[in-house]
Parts: structure tokens; C-alpha cells; sequence
């Protein structure tokens, strides 16, 4: 079920409805039951890997902490993570294994192994995997204590607004909310208002700009051998914008879904193409999962504790590995190890630009100064979106290499670029929703606050105003297809 769809509208307030109504000790087996609906809409089938993952973690937290030898406890503890991460690999990495094993061999002068198994990835299973396994490495290092209640703990696994894209929870934060629910008031205006709020401003910026950029997007990287520098590079800057829209647009409704039935899920972004460095841009991005590749494997590799040169390779390790979490192909291996590269080139040369600075008196605490890192950090971050959005590491090599020989500056005075799927009043409605997110992610940077935090502390004609105009600008202006069909969010494909 997508947040973008009809059967959306109808699910979300009859759960959130029954949730405010039925008894305390009631509501969290509600919302478990209405979770495992929303993802059994996907694949009925699949719901059965949610419940096994469940299942394997709850019981590898309880022996965990059950345990008294060291030994034992670890034991446990790789099982239960060796497990998930076998399931993992199966749906999602070993069909990629099996290719290239067949190249290898093949190279080698010997046929293929085994034909692909072709499995359907089962959406959001890097998700609720993930979010598993930090928890029983929080049980592990006893930084949380163990559930003991199945429902609290399979509606931590599950809970439907952040199940299939995030953000990836922690215990102490979602679990510790969930297990609180039976004494939580049956209503919050503040909270369903805000989060009504935050739950449109994703639907505006999924409907409106995502799916809008997406179609020139989905042109131009079909299609790059028939375009220049200019059109590439418009492909590159509208992805750029298309999927921060598309991923943010999915965390806002997750978040807003969830703080409209009082339960806080943490802030997925902050902002990012405000980063003024990389190190900047992923404090900013997809903050569940950087924190989680910080936590769970930049330190536990030593981190910045074993000298300059381990921390370098553990800086590209923990990069390569979040680029193939992202997808099984070789361009999201590059992805990652790309924005590692820019990590380490940008550790090294850093003292070297700070006396360059210094002896050319370079002012760095001023305006102008900080616009220049904020544009070379958001072009590098557009260079390294090809690799991602590429359906392989040579079809982006090739659309890089064709974008920097092949300049056509002519396209820039005709209408070359309005045959690109959008003319010119779609471009029009797409410049200027881009800057309503311009100023609402001014307001974030300035203010330090969320939409919904925003609206709330304003009148009430005024919240009324902007929820109103919200709906009306979604239905008018929003992209959906034939029969009012919805595109699903990008990173249902991770």
C-alpha cells in the first residue's frame, strides 16, 4: 500500500480512528494487526519473513540477556544476526553473486554455475532487518534491556508508517513509545494537527515535485546517448532534486502518520544540500541510516581509534557497504565508494587548504564563503547521484562520459528542453514548487523546526489556510497516472 494512494486515504484514518477509540491495552495489537495489512496489500506471502525475523531476534535478545558467559552471549548474538543477514543476502544479493561468479568462470573459460533465482525483493526487508538487528546489538551491549512482550516487540519490528522505507528506529526511542502506549491520552490536538501538517507537506513534495522531475529524469538517463552536456546535466540536477523530494516526501508522512496517533519517530533529514561538506551532507541525509552504519559498523571496525590509515579504510568500507544496501548492482558499489572518496580526500586535505586559506587571508567565517562549500558539496553530490540512479556502473560511466564531450550550448536558446517531458507551464509549476521547498527548508535551517512545528504555533485561520491549500494544490498539481494510479516511493526498491 503506497502513502500516495486512495487506499491510503481510506486505511489511515479508519486506523488512526480505531486506535484513538478502542481500550488502552487494545491499541497495540490494533496497530500490529493493522500493520501486517498494509504490508500483506504488498505481498501476502512475504508477511511471513517479517514474523520469522521477529521471532529469531525477540528470542536471541531474551537468551542474550539470559546468558551469563561472554561466550554464550556472542554466540547468540552472531547466530541471530547471521540468520537475518542470510535471508537478507538470499531475496536481495544472490542472484548479484551468482552473475558475477558466472563472468568469473567465464573469464576462466568455464559456463555458468547456477541461473538467477529471480526472487521478488521483499519491500522494506533492508528496513525492518536492519532496525532488527541494531536491537539486539543494543540488548548485546546492554544498552537496552531485552522485550519480553511479543506484541510490543513485533509492532517495534513492524509499525507501518516507518516499515517499508524508514526511518530505521531504535529501541530506546520507538520501542520505549510503544511499550508507553497503554497509558498514552486518547487524543493530542497538537500532535494529530502537526502531524496532519507534516503528512501533506510529504504528499506535496512526493506528488508535486518528485513525480513531476521524475519525468524528465526517467527521459534523459533512457535516452542519454541522444543528449549533451546540458541536458545530461539537467537529468542530473532534477534526479538530485527528485529523489531528496521522493525520500524525504516518504519520511514526512511516516513521521506526520505517527505523531498523529502521539508516537515521535526520529528525523530522517535536516536540510542536506544545505551541507557545506560531505562529513555535513550526512549528518543531514538519511540520518537513521548513517547513525546506524556509524553505530553498528564504523565503530565496531575501531573507527578513529587505530591511526589515520584505519580510519580511512574504515571510512570506504562503511561507504561501499551502505552503497550495496542500497541495491545489488556494482553502480550503488561506486556510489558508495565515491562519497567515501570524497570523505578521505577531504580529511586529508584539509590542513592544506586551512594555510592556504590562511596565506591567501581568506575570510571563512563570512557569507560568501560558506555559499562556495555549499555549491562544491551539492555539485559533487549531483555527480555522484549518476552512479546511483544509473541501472549499471557502465551505463553511468557512459552518461558521465558522453555529459563532458558532447557540449551543446544551442539547447539553451530554442525549446530543445521542454521536448524532455515537461513543457513549459509543467516547468513553471515545478520552478515554483521548488521554491515553496526552498523556503520551508530556509525555515528548517533557520528556525530549527518542522513544518508542523511551524503551522502549529501559528492561528488557527492560518493552519486551516495552509492544510487547505495544501490538499487543493496535491489534487490539482500532483503527477498520477491513468485512474489516478500512483508512483511508488524510490526507496521501496532498497
Amino acid at each position: 500500500m503506497l502513502f500516495n494512494s486512495f487506499e491510503f486515504v481510506i486505511f489511515f484514518p479508519v486506523v488512526a480512528g480505531m486506535y484513538f477509540i478502542l481500550p488502552k491495552r487494545i491499541k497495540p495489537v490494533w496497530l500490529l494487526l493493522s500493520s501486517y495489512f498494509f504490508y500483506m496489500c504488498w505481498n501476502v506471502y512475504y508477511l511471513s519473513l517479517i514474523l520469522f525475523t521477529t521471532l529469531i531476534t525477540f528470542a536471541s535478545a531474551i537468551l542474550i540477556e539470559r546468558f551469563e558467559k561472554k561466550s554464550a552471549k556472542k554466540a547468540v548474538l552472531i547466530g541471530g544476526i547471521g540468520v537475518n543477514l542470510l535471508i537478507l543476502f538470499v531475496f536481495k544479493y544472490f542472484d548479484f553473486f551468482l552473475d558475477n561468479l558466472n563472468k568469473l568462470l567465464g573469464l576462466a573459460g568455464h559456463g555458468g554455475v547456477v541461473n538467477p533465482f529471480d526472487l521478488l525483493l521483499p519491500v522494506g526487508i533492508s528496513f525492518y532487518t536492519f532496525q532488527a538487528i541494531g536491537y539486539v546489538v543494543d540488548v548485546y551491549r546492554k544498552d537496552t534491556p531485552a522485550e519480553r512482550n511479543i506484541i510490543n516487540y513485533a509492532l517495534f519490528v513492524s509499525f507501518f508508517p516507518q516499515l517499508v522505507a524508514g526511518p530505521i528506529e531504535r529501541s530506546k526511542n520507538l520501542l520505549s513509545q510503544i511499550k508507553e502506549i497503554r497509558n498514552k491520552r486518547l487524543f493530542d490536538y497538537e500532535s494529530a494537527v502537526s502531524g496532519f501538517v507534516i503528512m501533506l507537506w510529504g504528499l506535496f513534495m512526493k506528488t508535486v515535485i518528485a513525480d513531476r522531475a521524475a519525468i524528465v529524469v526517467d527521459r534523459v538517463f533512457t535516452n542519454y546517448y541522444t543528449f549533451g552536456f546540458f541536458e545530461l546535466f539537467l537529468g542530473a540536477l532534477l534526479f538530485t532534486l527528485q529523489i531528496y523530494a521522493d525520500f524525504a516526501g516518504y519520511s514526512s508522512i511516516a513521521i506526520g502518520s505517527a505523531r498523529v496517533m502521539g508516537i515521535k519517530l526520529m528525523e530522517n533529514f535536516n536540510t542536506p544540500y544545505f551541507a557545506t561538506s560531505i562529513t555535513d551532507f550526512w549528518n543531514r541525509w538519511h540520518i537513521s541510516l548513517s547513525t546506524w552504519f556509524k553505530d553498528y559498523v564504523y565503530i565496531p571496525l575501531g573507527g578513529n581509534r587505530k591511526g589515520k590509515l584505519r580510519k580511512y579504510f574504515n571510512l570506504f568500507v562503511t561507504f561501499i557497504v551502505s552503497g550495496l544496501w542500497h541495491g545489488a548492482s556494482w553502480n550503488f558499489v561506486a556510489w558508495g565508494f565515491l562519497h567515501g572518496f570524497y570523505r578521505v580526500v577531504g580529511e586529508i586535505t584539509a590542513p592544506f587548504k586551512n594555510r592556504l586559506y590562511d596565506r591567501l587571508k581568506v575570510k571563512r567565517d563570512v557569507f560568501s564563503f560558506n555559499l562556495l562549500k555549499r555549491i562544491v558539496t551539492f555539485l559533487l553530490v549531483v555527480f555522484a547521484w549518476i552512479f546511483f540512479r544509473a541501472r549499471s556502473l557502465n551505463l553511468a560511466l557512459n552518461y558521465i562520459k558522453r555529459m563532458f564531450l558532447h557540449i551543446n550550448p544551442w539547447v539553451l536558446f530554442g525549446d530543445d528542453l521542454y521536448a524532455l517531458g515537461l513543457d513549459r507551464r509543467e516547468f513553471g509549476i515545478l520552478a515554483f514548487a521548488l521554491l515553496l521547498l526552498l523556503a520551508v527548508s530556509l525555515l528548517r535551517y533557520k528556525k530549527n523546526t518542522d513544518l508542523g512545528g511551524f503551522i502549529l504555533g501559528q492561528n488557527l485561520w492560518f493552519k486551516w489556510l495552509v492544510m487547505i491549500l495544501l490538499v487543493i494544490v496535491i489534487l490539482v498539481y500532483g503527477e498520477y497516472g491513468i485512474n489516478f494510479d500512483s508512483a511508488k516511493f524510490i526507496y521501496f526498491d532498497f
